[in-house]
């Protein structure tokens, strides 16, 4: 297990793992090859990977550094990863509602759930409001605990 370890360079549960998430994209391409549309998705999916990092990472990089600047010392940096998380997942269901929010395709939007798409913005920032609530919510609880099991009182039997 070890030489398998060095030579590629994880653990055995990666690599199936990996090889899983390659079966799966196989599966999907082929299902996709017989689509009309295939063309166009493939085009919006290299557009989607070329924007993102020629556009968003960098954007997003140098919000994450200019945060890290602004936490300061190291021990005040705990409190990073909730920021990063709910403002990962507000941007992510931010790409999922946009279309709606900016009112594009609203018709098919509405024929296919006999809804108006006029709620999304409401309901993002909604979502978005809660996700950032928790995560504030968890930090706060995550200070008020004892930080390890030095910081507790000694009890000698």
């Amino acid at each position: 297990m070890t030489e398998f370890r060095r030579g590629y360079g994880a653990a055995p549960w990666h690599l199936l793992l990996l090889l899983g998430c390659f079966a799966v994209t196989g599966w999907i391409a082929l299902r996709l090859s017989g689509e009309p549309a295939a063309g166009r998705m493939l085009l919006w999916f290299l557009g989607a990977v070329i924007v993102h990092d020629l556009f968003l990472f960098p954007v997003y990089a140098l919000a994450d550094r200019m945060l890290r600047a602004a936490m300061g010392r190291p021990d005040r940096r705990c409190a990073l990863n909730h920021v990063r998380v709910p403002a990962l997942a507000s941007g992510l269901l931010l790409l999922v509602y946009l279309p709606g929010i900016l009112g594009l395709g609203g018709d098919t939007y509405t024929d296919a759930s006999g809804l108006t798409p006029q709620p999304l913005l409401t309901r993002w920032l909604t979502v978005s409001a809660v996700i950032f609530a928790v995560s504030a919510m968890l930090y706060a609880l995550r200070r008020r605990r004892p930080r390890d099991a030095g910081s507790r009182p000694v009890t000698r039997r």
